[in-house]
């Protein structure tokens, strides 16, 4: 918090609020209202960490500051961002109504993590894009950008099971978009493709459901192409039928692959569920 005058109002305010929204609060020792108000603003400022900048101006003190906003009751704030008011509210509120008010002067933080996302990919890193992609979409589930991007990263790592589960989530609205379709379309294919498995191998598992051997090559055709859930589906099999087969491979392999598929949360999580149902 800082008690600004005329001479540093410059530095204070209109310097401060090009790298953060500034909240400036024109208040008055004698002011009951602004009693109230003003400390809860300091304990807001605190708990948002920087995000914004109290400055606080004491209208007996600083007449001319007080005029040139044509201050006519008080507490009165302003929202000042970029160097010019953007909002204001006058009298003391409630901090729920406070909240409010100073949420929608702060950056989106899942738009910085995709604008960081962006320009990571730019340099060719894509991993980090997908760590900034990730960190954008816990703070804002629903930024459709964010979430597009992912899925065709997803999609270029061969991984079009987390890129579908993606894309799922989209708004309706942008799943109408054409190029959205397209890609939709895309995943698609490549799901069909990553979930075909060799005849002789299927052929295998028909004639004799407990021929184990096949169903953790089958396994494995289906873990090379990220096919996850086909995979799971033969490990748990695999468990269901015999502990022993392999050293206890179908538990061990199935836990593995909870690893591996860390980009489709829900379903690593359904998998999980079925494989403790069987343990215990």
């Amino acid at each position: 918090m800082i008690e600004t005058t005329l001479e540093r109002f410059q530095t204070d305010v209109i310097d401060a609020s090009m790298t953060a929204p500034v909240l400036l609060d024109f208040w008055a020792p004698w002011c009951g209202p602004c009693k109230t108000l003003g400390p809860m603003l300091e304990k807001l400022e605190q708990q948002y960490g920087g995000r914004f900048t109290l400055v606080k101006v004491d209208t007996d003190a600083e007449p001319e500051l007080a005029q040139h906003f044509k201050i006519r009751s008080i507490p009165t704030v302003f929202a000042i961002s970029g160097g010019r008011p953007v909002d204001q509210f006058q009298g003391a509120m409630p901090e729920g109504q406070l909240r409010e008010f100073i949420d929608r002067l702060l950056p989106n933080p899942g738009d910085a993590e995709f604008d960081l996302a962006m320009q990571a990919f730019d340099r060719g890193d894509t991993a980090a894009a997908v760590e900034h992609l990730k960190t954008a979409l816990a703070a804002d589930p629903e930024n459709d950008s964010a979430r597009l991007m992912y899925a065709q990263l997803l999609l270029q790592e061969q991984d079009p099971g987390a890129a579908q589960a993606q894309l799922e989530q989209l708004a309706p609205q942008a799943l109408g978009d054409p190029q959205v379709q397209a890609l939709v379309a895309q995943v698609r294919q490549q799901l069909e493709n990553a979930t075909a498995a060799p005849p002789e191998l299927l052929a295998r598992v028909a004639a004799n459901a407990a021929d184990l051997q096949a169903r953790l090559d089958l396994a494995e055709h289906y873990i090379g192409n990220k096919a996850w859930a086909g995979a799971f589906e033969q490990l748990l099999e695999i468990v269901q039928r015999d502990r022993q087969f392999g050293d206890d491979i179908g538990r061990k392999k199935m836990i593995e692959v909870f690893g591996l598929a860390q980009a489709q949360p829900q379903l690593v999580s359904e998998w999980r569920r079925k494989l403790s149902s069987v343990l215990f």
